[in-house]
């Protein structure tokens, strides 16, 4: 198995274990931005975990932008997007395949 098709296994993984969560809530009580956050920031592990997520958005969105200039990766813009629509278990293992191909196809 070549290293970017473990990157687009992990865009899988990112995307249905987050949302094998967030679905079910999702029926149960709408797009209710309000209750969204209240629960999470409810207790203070919860804080932790939004906090830490941001955090590591921050750290994505950086790496992109440097990597882009290093690399001239093109349409960087998709993990950022992927990343505000899913998060960072979709954004990182996406950019990180998208990476991995340019470098595949200059390393040819």
């Amino acid at each position: 198995m070549r290293l970017r098709h473990l990157y687009l296994f992990l865009c899988v993984l990112g995307v249905v274990l987050p949302y094998a969560s967030f679905v079910p809530w999702l029926a149960q009580h709408g797009l209710d931005i309000g209750l969204f956050v209240h629960e999470l920031l409810l207790t203070r592990i919860g804080s932790f975990f939004a906090l830490d997520v941001v955090v590591s958005a921050l750290v994505l969105f950086a790496f992109v932008v440097t990597e882009r200039r290093a690399l001239g990766i093109q349409h960087v813009w998709i993990p950022v997007i992927a990343t505000f629509f899913v998060g960072v278990s979709l954004g990182l293992p996406l950019f990180l395949y998208m990476r991995q191909r340019h470098l595949d196809s200059t390393n040819v």
